[in-house]
């Protein structure tokens, strides 16, 4: 049912579904942690940041989406831990102060609030970095405002910020080297990612304004929580510029030192130069502060000097890594539990495999065109998966009959998504949820590959005749769905030509893979001349390294 407005009920239940969604990850979201922010774990802190604002909101009986949203504001700000819940914090006080003389929202007031979270987390990080979550956030605003230009039901805005959010999350590797080098997607992204599948779920009524109520106790036990997978350990201790993880609050016009009105340029200047990572947040009561440092006390001593200091906090980050080795090593030597889920995909070529594994797929097998696997094959790679629940991607009708016999001999409860290409398998992946169940999740993934047209660029073998075309041998050939749609000599042209046939009236987004025989200039040379024709369209660019084919084209 369209949600053409929401209520401050309905928000709430937002937040707190939101909250619960994210509680429940917060190990998942701890296992991608990586440098340069090593300090505490990213999950914990994101979901203790969003459970101390929803104490706030239970206190606070709003009777206005604006009233709610202040309280949510002041809640993550004093609740929020660390360099992930600092920006969470700011994204909701961003959010608080677009809404602040709402009553109620509609689609395009949530898309704007969005935004407005976005400028404010912008301007609280002194060094923006792209490829984390601020890059998440951005991208899914930006798809939640697109789609509120065409559709009044918040329902189908959130589904697009959650899209967008999910796109945004699988290219943090190829903005951030760190993350590429170790193999994962940025963890606040994925924290966010999380948040807003929360709010997804509320519009859709699937859970009640009691779905999430964080108790101290429940707190208290996350604050303490020994996490056991980290991907840290393939990183050097000695990768770590400034060891101290560095908080304080500071509480403002308490006894400051005659002649130091606090002015937040200067404040925040100083302190840039004492180290990085830093984050400074203030409203007209209290600064927040989180900066990694070598010299914990100049900054205690700085901020005392405009106020009270409150909730200090100093973690040494590479004794904290050490541990993190040590216990890494041991967990090594024992047995690892199944996880709930695992995804298996059928595919070639590095590029597309770093693509599948940032969406979440655990096992790539390698094969695809003229490389068929067996189903002995497919087997050991469900088996390798260790997963209670294996979804498989085949990624081509050649395979799917050997991924069903894989499945019906496989130990564990298996499923096989009917994708016929690359391009549909990552469609695919964009709707699963780890929180459904196995057959929830294959519908799901299964309904989503009609939004997706699968283009494939090669070269004719041999003279032919087919679907009232003539094609000479080493022509270049345009394959849209299985279906030989273009040829021609002149390669930019045919794709060109192929992308324009694969468009629709509802076609938002090209994604272009350019394999082992393509180029990424030529790929650029293809996106300009269809953008040139619709300027609406965005275009991604990857590099595949896939073979046989040139190029692989999704459109959405």
């Amino acid at each position: 049912m369209a949600v053409t407005e929401i209520t401050v009920d309905k928000l709430t239940d937002m937040i707190r579904v939101a909250a619960h969604r994210l509680s429940k990850n917060v190990e998942f979201v701890n296992s991608l942690n990586v440098f340069p922010v090593p300090d505490g774990d990213t999950g914990t802190n994101m979901s203790l940041t969003l459970a101390s604002g929803v104490k706030n909101v239970n206190n606070v009986n709003a009777k206005t989406v604006g009233e709610m949203t202040k309280a949510l504001a002041k809640g993550t700000l004093m609740g929020a831990r660390g360099n992930s819940g600092v920006i969470s914090s700011q994204l909701f006080r961003g959010f608080a102060k677009a809404t602040e003389k709402k009553t109620t929202l509609t689609a395009q007031d949530l898309a704007d609030a969005l935004t407005g979270g976005v400028q404010t987390a912008y301007k609280a990080v002194m060094k923006p970095v792209e490829g984390t979550i601020l890059t998440v956030a951005r991208e899914a605003a930006k798809a939640g405002n697109k789609a509120a230009q065409t559709n009044n039901d918040a329902t189908v805005v959130m589904q697009a910020v959650v899209t967008g959010a999910k796109r945004a999350l699988a290219q943090t590797p190829n903005l951030l080297p760190v993350l590429k080098e170790v193999g994962v997607v940025d963890s606040g992204g994925q924290g966010l990612v999380f948040i807003y599948e929360g709010f997804l779920e509320a519009l859709n009524g699937q859970t009640s304004s009691d779905e999430y109520v964080p108790d101290d106790q429940e707190m208290d036990e996350m604050i303490n929580a020994v996490h056991h997978q980290s991907i840290q350990g393939q990183l050097s201790t000695a990768d770590i510029k400034y060891g101290y993880c560095t908080e304080m609050m500071v509480e403002l016009n308490q006894h400051p030192e005659k002649g130091q009105e606090f002015d937040y340029d200067s404040f925040r200047n100083y302190l840039n130069d004492l180290g990085d990572s830093l984050l400074v947040v203030a409203d007209d009561e209290v600064v927040k502060v989180h900066v990694h440092t070598e010299h914990p006390g100049r900054v205690f001593r700085y901020g005392s000097k405009y106020g009270k200091l409150d909730k200090i906090k100093i973690d040494n980050m590479r004794a904290q890594h050490d541990d993190i080795v040590e216990r890494q090593a041991q967990e090594a030597t024992k047995p690892q539990a199944p996880a709930k889920f695992g995804v298996v995909a059928v595919a070639s070529g590095h590029g597309v495999a770093e693509l599948y594994r940032s969406l979440g797929v655990t096992e790539i097998l390698e094969g695809g065109q003229t490389m068929n696997p067996s189903t002995e094959d497919i087997l050991a790679a469900i088996k390798k998966a260790n997963a209670e629940n294996v979804l498989v991607l085949p990624n081509n009708g050649n395979i799917f009959m050997a991924a069903q016999q894989a499945a019906s001999n496989a130990k564990n409860a298996v499923q096989v998504v009917p994708t016929k290409s690359i391009q549909q398998g990552m469609t695919a992946m964009l709707s699963f949820n780890p929180d459904e169940t196995l057959a929830e999740n294959a519908k799901e993934m299964t309904d989503s590959l009609s939004t997706v047209a699968s283009g494939e660029l090669t070269v004719a073998t041999r003279d032919t005749t087919i679907n009232g075309m003539t094609i000479k041998k080493d022509d270049f050939i345009g394959i849209v769905d299985g279906d030989i749609a273009v040829n021609g000599t002149d390669r930019v042209q045919v794709m060109t030509d192929m992308i324009t046939k694969m468009l629709t009236e509802d076609s938002e987004i090209i994604t272009i893979l350019y394999g082992v025989d393509g180029t990424k200039e030529e790929a650029q040379a293809v996106a300009d001349a269809v953008t040139a024709e619709n300027d609406d369209l965005e275009v991604e660019i990857h590099e595949g390294d896939q073979p046989v084919y040139a190029y692989l084209v999704s459109v959405e």
